[in-house]
């Protein structure tokens, strides 16, 4: 393409548009090019958006209460940490995610743009599709597995409605009984209509699932507090102390924050859509200290409540739905876990590579298309198998998921330490190569560099048994190496210049 080409862009008189297809009338606007740009890349206008502080809060009011949270937190129980302890780990890992979670909602709130496209202020516009790619990987994989483990969830459901359903569960076909392929098919038809409908549709079903959640823990947690006479066991009988009790707070503080890595390298997918910084502000704040207390405190009572009880604590909250005596209550508990489960797969895992493939391509794809290519990657990995392979989630899902370190200290050191904030939104939709992001035929081999570097120490630490001892530490120290190795590579000639995208932009309007 010659850089003189042009592309058709939305006017300003076309943001009241409500058909995003490639045929809507548009403006014509020299120097953007249609292999970086469609409606769904496009940064979004100051009026259009619409996620407020509560829109935010919410999607963590979902997030921190995934049932995988809280086996991860409940172990720590079981490892002998005290309750104390545990607040403790999840204070510390609440203060280190509220700052990041904000410079990097910040980032989307400036410019407008989502992950793919941010990328390309570091790597280039071409470049950005490494980052682009190995998040959505990771993503598409979870998303498949979770949905796998909400289905199991719907097949208890099924049963205690219709008990003669067990029987379908026999036999199985590509490792799944009858029943299995009906529940997966189910919840993955459901996610796959309410991401069709784009990011607008999310944020009303997040704002849904919210109290639901929040909800069906406090009743959780109360009924095992009234099981254990309204007292808990505060450790499980042999708790850490000292030096020890130390190290595994620290510990489980990173590894709280590594559990974020993910989402912290692509949150601007949602604060592209903030209305101001001071509703970013605000929603995590109340979604990240506070709903972390919360969080912890349920865990408290789960665990510590059961251990009371029996001696022995819950291994996940699906325990506590399993144990509810009434049926119908367990048939409620259960759909307010699949209704959790589902909307932490949409902000997590279906977003992700959605983008992804949207910004690979941009002339084909919009976002309907992409989602719905993410979904059928989702079921045809038969992800249920990469669940029970050991082999494929350390090697495949370790592995790719050791390199989102060093990716979020790169991005981070070249928009606030390089780039100071001067981000030229414009450009970052141009081939031309005199556009501040072209860089080297579209690529800044600066930033590369450094990922390779720090990336391959990143995969050292993740599978080197060595290094075992500081493994809850690998997600700060992949950052860090990323951060530092591109601080030293990267140039800081400028000039940068500060250019806002409204010119292009496009109110969300799906």
């Amino acid at each position: 393409m010659s850089q003189d080409e042009v592309v058709h862009v939305p006017s300003r008189a076309s943001e009241g548009l409500t058909d995003p297809a490639p045929s809507a009338v548009f403006a014509i606007n020299a120097g953007i090019s249609p292999r970086l740009y469609n409606r769904d890349l496009a940064p979004t206008t100051r009026s259009g958006r619409t996620w407020s502080a509560y829109s935010i809060f919410t999607l963590w009011a979902n997030d921190v209460h995934s049932l995988g949270n809280y086996v991860w937190a409940i172990g720590l129980f079981s490892l002998g940490m005290s309750g104390g302890a545990i607040l403790g780990a999840l204070a510390f890992g609440a203060l280190f995610l509220f700052l990041l979670l904000t410079l990097s909602g910040y980032m989307g709130e400036k410019t407008g743009v989502p992950f793919p496209v941010m990328s390309r202020i570091s790597f280039g516009v071409y470049g950005a599709q490494i980052p682009g790619l190995l998040r959505g990987a990771v993503a598409i994989a979870w998303f498949g597995i979770q949905t796998y483990l909400a289905s199991q969830v719907l097949q208890v459901v099924i049963i205690a409605i219709a008990p003669s359903a067990a029987g379908m569960q026999e036999g199985s076909f590509l490792g799944l009984s009858a029943l299995g392929w009906i529940s997966f098919l189910a919840l993955w038809v459901v996610q796959t209509i309410i991401v069709s409908y784009g990011m607008e549709m999310i944020r009303k079903y997040e704002a849904f699932a919210g109290p639901v959640i929040l909800v069906t823990f406090v009743a959780l947690a109360l009924w095992v507090f009234a099981q254990a006479d309204f007292s808990i066991a505060w450790s499980n009988g042999d708790p850490l102390t000292g030096a020890e009790l130390w190290l595994g707070m620290l510990g489980a503080a990173s590894a709280w924050v590594a559990i974020y890595g993910t989402f912290v390298l692509n949150f601007c997918d949602f604060t592209r859509g903030a209305m101001s910084k001071k509703s970013i502000v605000k929603g995590n704040f109340w979604g990240i200290p506070v709903n972390m207390l919360f969080f912890g405190l349920v865990v408290l009572a789960l665990a510590g409540g059961s251990f009371k009880i029996n001696g022995v604590a819950i291994s996940s909250p699906a325990d506590v739905v399993a144990a509810l005596p009434n049926t119908v209550l367990l048939v409620l508990a259960s759909l307010a876990l699949i209704v959790l489960t589902i909307a932490v797969n949409l902000m997590a895992n279906f977003v992700a590579p959605t983008y992804a493939l949207t910004n690979l391509f941009p002339r084909h794809l919009n976002f309907r298309r992409a989602a719905l290519i993410s979904a059928v990657i989702g079921l045809v990995i038969l992800p249920w198998n990469m669940y029970n392979s050991p082999v494929v989630i350390g090697i495949f899902l370790n592995g790719l998921g050791a390199l989102l370190g060093p990716l979020f200290g790169i991005i981070m050191v070249d928009y606030w330490l390089i780039k100071k904030q001067r981000i030229n939104v414009l450009d970052l939709y141009t081939e031309n190569n005199r556009g501040e992001y072209h860089y080297r035929n579209g690529f800044n081999p600066r930033a590369v560099a450094a990922l390779i570097i720090s990336g391959s120490l990143a995969l050292i630490l993740t599978f080197v048994p060595l290094f075992h001892a500081i493994s809850s530490f690998s997600w700060f120290i992949a950052a860090s190496l990323g951060a530092l190795t591109y601080a030293v590579l990267a140039d800081r000639r400028g000039p940068f210049t500060d250019v806002d995208g409204e010119e292009i932009a496009v109110a969300p309007t799906h």
